[in-house]
């Protein structure tokens, strides 16, 4: 059986099932990312060809390939469009691909002439599959009439994709204006879990103490406003659906 096809076979019951499992992989490797991001930031930023970092960045490189294809694969929940499902796929493979040949910390496979446009490409590829995926989950979280495990997890997925999602975005204002972040960060992971940090900052309500361009300080305030109001349209959309036990009973 054509596995792009294989969840639209499914159940409802099925369905909700698998949503559940990828919504609750997802947050698992979203919580190793964004901890990586937050905490073992501080010996790449001090010395990213050390051991220590060359590990590190090994260790969440190995994780951001699980999430994207996790995030491909959620995708695959919401769409029986074949088209977009593999040219996802593709795109997937491919920057993947390129990304640790030109990027593995213990030994350069390729040489990249111009870093800067190469990461730009990387990410100005990913970022869009995000978005992509963002909007998909959203869409599926807002509909239906009952309460179901998938919803819970949902949540949490998309707001850990949200704040994940506008650090990429930061992360790409950084690569193609190095310094936009308020602070002179290497580019590739040490920029990146910078733009994590801010992020997720942003969203908490926390202050990073960076002072970053008028662009990206419009946009953290437009993340801020977006996450407020998410946590508003969550609270009342999930409080205000009756559990699936109650049709159940009622029927």
């Amino acid at each position: 059986m054509n596995s792009f096809s294989l969840k639209s076979l499914l159940s409802r019951a099925d369905l909700q099932q698998e949503k559940t499992k990828d919504y609750r992989n997802i947050v698992i490797i979203q919580v190793i990312i964004v901890s990586a991001g937050l905490i073992l930031s501080e010996p790449v930023l001090a010395n990213s060809r050390s051991e220590q970092s060359k590990l590190i960045i090994s260790i969440f490189s190995f994780f951001a390939a699980i999430y994207a294809f996790l995030q491909w694969d959620l995708l695959r929940n919401f769409t029986n469009s074949r088209p977009l499902i593999i040219a996802i796929l593709v795109a997937l493979s491919f920057t993947i691909m390129i990304g640790i040949l030109g990027e593995f910390p213990y030994y350069q496979i390729i040489k990249v002439p111009d870093r800067q446009l190469y990461l730009l490409f990387l990410h100005g590829v990913l970022f869009p599959i995000e978005v992509t995926v963002i909007s998909f989950a959203i869409r599926d979280l807002f509909s239906g009439d009952y309460m179901t495990p998938d919803k819970l997890w949902g949540a949490a997925c998309i707001f850990l994709m949200i704040g994940i999602s506008f650090g990429s975005l930061y992360d790409l204002i950084s690569i193609a204006k190095p310094g936009s972040l308020g602070g002179n960060f290497e580019l590739g992971f040490p920029n990146y879990a910078e733009c994590v940090t801010y992020s997720f900052s942003i969203l908490g309500g926390v202050d990073s103490g960076l002072q970053p361009s008028r662009l990206i300080r419009n946009i953290s305030i437009l993340e801020a406003v977006w996450g407020g109001l998410y946590g508003m349209l969550i609270i009342g959309k999930l409080l205000g659906l009756p559990r699936e036990e109650t049709k159940q009973e009622n029927n």
